[in-house]
């Protein structure tokens, strides 16, 4: 099955190398290509979206649909990442020039805002059309990296672009994720918090975007059923004032009043489900704060985490230092060692000599 679909087309391409995060350590980056690929904007009229679709050969190494909650970002002057919560994987790509990674970078924001445009418009398409169905809640993003495990910042190299890409040209991950390292235990509890929180927020989102939809068609619904209670009354009215009343009148009059306490209860059902509608609502929104009071223990700790590796690295360098001070003075100690021997072994001779004197003299 062929990559590229019959109704898309072509709008913009470049060449670079193109990289994949490691999914086991989520720091390092691994090459999908041996060399600069083309890598291509496509733009597909009959859905409109647009992809960005790379291939080596035949085998297609990027396959990235842009949706308006990506974000492309420049980590040096010729390096460049994205990441992609459908591919649950983040993509990176080392241009020759910084004009190349500009222009990338200018036609990516092009087109995630066409794409968001686009959204907007099938969304109320879909509400105009089908006003009893829920609204689709869309893809959800969470401030802390959505559905993809938390990684830490990349830096790409100058020489990215290189004609092989070797272990020295790749990016490296940042000082202070290789830091980061020294507690491995600390790392796994964070992540593990930071994917609970991704998750939680995720569903939150969702339900929030729900009630939110459910709110506004019982909204609508409730409109309606006003308004048939109104024209409902205002028949029995006419009817009552009426000088004589049919049996055939009587029974319409009968039918009507049903009808109305039909509506009435429907009504009442309508109010009680708006209300748990809105408490469910205030529960969502306590689960939001939260939220955002957990994200910020999380911010402090990685402050916390930062301090002490700098105290760390501080406490490491004054070892070093007295490290190297005692083997000086180790060295000191075995010089004058050497001195205390050489005078022994010459007080040594000289007393010999003069026990030879005084014999001689004897």
């Amino acid at each position: 099955m062929s990559t590229i679909t019959m109704g898309e087309q072509p709008i913009y391409s470049t060449r670079a190398h193109v990289f994949q995060i490691d999914p086991n350590t989520k720091k390092n980056w691994l090459p999908t290509s041996k060399h600069a690929v083309t890598v291509s904007y496509f733009y597909d009229s009959t859905r409109n979206v647009y992809r960005i679709i790379s291939l080596d050969g035949t085998k297609a190494i990027i396959n990235s649909t842009i949706s308006p909650n990506m974000t492309f970002t420049k980590t040096s002057q010729k390096f460049g990442q994205w990441a992609d919560s459908r591919a649950n994987t983040v993509y990176g790509l080392g241009f020759s020039t910084e004009h190349h990674l500009a222009k990338f970078a200018e036609k990516f924001a092009e087109y995630k805002e066409a794409a968001r445009l686009a959204k907007e418009k099938s969304q109320e398409k879909d509400m105009a059309t089908s006003p009893s169905q829920e609204s689709p809640a869309g893809e959800l993003s969470s401030p802390l990296t959505p559905l993809t495990p938390p990684m830490e910042t990349i830096n790409g190299t100058d020489d990215i672009c290189d004609s092989t890409p070797n272990s020295d040209s790749r990016p490296e991950p940042s000082q202070n994720a290789l830091a980061f390292t020294h507690s491995p235990a600390m790392t796994k509890h964070w992540e593990a918090e930071l994917d609970a929180l991704k998750g939680n927020n995720a569903k939150l989102t969702a339900a929030l975007l729900e009630s939110t939809a459910n709110v506004k068609q019982w909204k609508q619904q409730l409109a309606a059923y006003q308004e048939e209670a109104e024209r409902l009354h205002k028949r029995v009215t006419e009817l009552e004032c009426q000088s004589s009343q049919s049996p055939a009148i009587k029974s319409q009059k009968t039918e009507l009043n049903q009808t109305i306490e039909e509506l009435e209860n429907t009504l009442r059902d309508k109010e009680e489900e708006m209300e748990k509608l809105k408490e469910e609502l205030e529960n969502m929104n306590d689960l939001m704060e939260q939220k955002d009071t957990l994200t910020q223990k999380l911010e402090e700790t990685d402050l916390r985490s930062r301090v002490l590796e700098e105290q760390l690295a501080g406490a490491e360098q004054r070892l070093e230092e007295n490290q190297e001070e005692q083997e000086n003075f180790r060295k000191s100690l075995r010089t004058l060692l050497e001195m205390l021997d050489g005078k022994i072994f010459e007080l040594t001779e000289l007393r010999d000599t003069l026990a030879r004197l005084i014999e001689e003299a004897s």
